[in-house]
C-alpha cells in the first residue's frame, strides 16, 4: 500500500474522490436543514411501499428530516476538508450504507448503482487511511509522516472553496440549477488542479506518477 500512495495519479484520484462524495452530501443536506422537500410535489398520495411515500413520511418527521440533514452536512463537510478526511469518511460510512439499502429496498430505477458505486468508494477511502484509522477495532496505528502530494495545503483550500460555495448556494437559492452548481464546482476542481500540480513541480518532484 506505501507504494501505491507514492503514485501522484492514485493520490489525486482520492483527494477528488473526497470532494465528489462530500460535495454531494453536502449538497443534499442543506435542503433538508431548510425543511424542504426533494421535490415541489407532495409523495402523501403516492401508495405507501413506494419511495416518494418514504420521503414524505420523513420529510413530514419535521426534526428527523432536519437530524438527516446535520448529518449528512457534517459528514460531507469533515470529508471535503481534506485534513480531517480521515473522520469525514468514518462519518459518511453509516449514511451512505443506509442510503444504499433505502434504494435497494424501494424502486429506483439506476440509482442502486449510483449509492452502491459512492458506498465502494468510500470503503475505498477507508481502506486508504487504514493504518492510521485501524485503531477503531484496537490495533496499533501506523502514522504516515511522509511529506505527499496528497498532503499540499491547495486541496484545503480547494475543499474549502468548494464547501462554502455549495453551502452558499444551496441556502440563498430555492430553484437551484444543478448543472450550474455542477459547473462551478467542476471549474474550482479544475484551478486546484493546475494550481496542485505547478505546486508539485516545486515541493514534490521526486513523487511518481
Amino acid at each position: 500500500m506505501s507504494s501505491i500512495k507514492e503514485k501522484l495519479w492514485v493520490q489525486i484520484f482520492i483527494i477528488y474522490t473526497r470532494y465528489m462524495i462530500g460535495g454531494a452530501f453536502v449538497f443534499a443536506s442543506l435542503i433538508k436543514i431548510k425543511g424542504k422537500r426533494f421535490t415541489s410535489v407532495s409523495g402523501a398520495s403516492e401508495p405507501i411501499d413506494t419511495a416518494w411515500h418514504f420521503f414524505e413520511t420523513m420529510y413530514q418527521s419535521g426534526l428527523y428530516w432536519k437530524f438527516i440533514g446535520i448529518g449528512q452536512l457534517i459528514a460531507g463537510g469533515i470529508l471535503m476538508t481534506q485534513r480531517y478526511a480521515k473522520l469525514g469518511a468514518l462519518f459518511n460510512l453509516p449514511i451512505i450504507t443506509n442510503i444504499f439499502i433505502i434504494t435497494l429496498s424501494y424502486y429506483f430505477a439506476y440509482t442502486p448503482v449510483i449509492t452502491g458505486l459512492m458506498l465502494f468508494a468510500n470503503m475505498l477511502l477507508i481502506v486508504w487511511d487504514w493504518n492510521e484509522l485501524k485503531v477503531i477495532i484496537n490495533l496499533p496505528p501506523i502514522f504516515d509522516r511522509k511529506k505527499r502530494f496528497e498532503k499540499d495545503k491547495i486541496w484545503e483550500i480547494t475543499g474549502l472553496i468548494l464547501l462554502l460555495f455549495t453551502c452558499t448556494y444551496r441556502v440563498l437559492v430555492d430553484r437551484y440549477n444543478i448543472f450550474f452548481w455542477a459547473g462551478v464546482c467542476f471549474l474550482v476542481g479544475i484551478i486546484g488542479f493546475i494550481i496542485g500540480l505547478r505546486r508539485k513541480r516545486i515541493y514534490y518532484p521526486k513523487e511518481s506518477t
